[in-house]
């Protein structure tokens, strides 16, 4: 899921009805379970992508440290690496690879969106706390 969408979702989804706060308090457990499945969903999709990640890592070390078969280059689609790197050195080229930084940025971009569902998830959580001192605002005001 896109993460404008799923700002776009929220937004809309966080407006409460000041005139029909039973309504708006019984409607918590739905929203709750809506954004909880899709905080699961994005937070399964980050695991997936930090798993992708390490096998780019170590298939980047065999290739920049020289153990990679021409077999195995052909089949991604890689030239052979020139250069003899020293060990204290792979990191720098792996970290400074193309497609790794492609893949990081990925994942940053993921770990955003489930940091902004569970943001989600605690408001919904604290929104039967908020009706309640609307309505507790209410009473006091009309001297209930």
């Amino acid at each position: 899921m896109k993460f404008d969408d799923i700002r776009k979702m929220a937004t809309a989804d966080s407006k409460v009805d000041g005139t029909e706060l039973d309504i708006e308090s019984i409607k918590i457990p739905q929203l709750h379970n809506k954004y909880l499945n899709i905080y699961h969903d994005e937070r399964l999709r980050l695991k997936q992508m930090r798993s992708q990640l390490k096998e780019l890592m170590r298939d980047k070390w065999e290739y920049y440290s020289g153990k990679m078969s021409e077999e195995e280059l052909s089949s991604r689609g890689w030239e052979p690496f020139q250069l003899k790197v020293l060990k204290s050195d792979l990191d720098r080229y792996i970290d400074a690879d193309k497609s790794v930084m492609v893949e990081n940025d990925k994942i940053a971009y993921q770990e955003e969106k489930v940091d902004y569902l569970q943001a989600v998830l605690k408001s919904i959580t604290s929104r039967g706390w908020d009706i309640k001192n609307a309505i507790e605002w209410r009473k006091f005001i009309n001297g209930i």
